[in-house]
């Protein structure tokens, strides 16, 4: 993760290439909006990114057990739709 965040920060792809600049103004653009969000919680970030990122490694009945085991509540239902379906 952090060796994206330095690639986009210094405007080069991790292949070396360039990125445009239209895609960092706009990637640039909406991370500042995001920046100025108002936070829930570290917590319910942390699920959340646990969600996204773990629906791509798990199945969701896996990660569902796996997000209960740790003590925060199982996926909902917007949530399997989104990822899953």
């Amino acid at each position: 993760m952090q060796a994206v965040d330095l690639a986009i920060q210094n405007g080069v792809d991790l292949d070396g290439t360039p990125i445009p600049q239209k895609m960092l103004d706009l990637y640039n653009r909406i991370m500042d909006e995001e920046n100025k969000r108002q936070r829930s919680g570290v917590k319910k970030s942390m699920r959340n990114r646990c969600v996204k990122t773990g629906s791509k490694h798990f199945n969701k009945e896996t990660l569902n057990q796996l997000l209960i085991d740790s003590g925060w509540e199982g996926l909902k239902e917007k949530e399997i739709l989104f990822f899953y379906d």
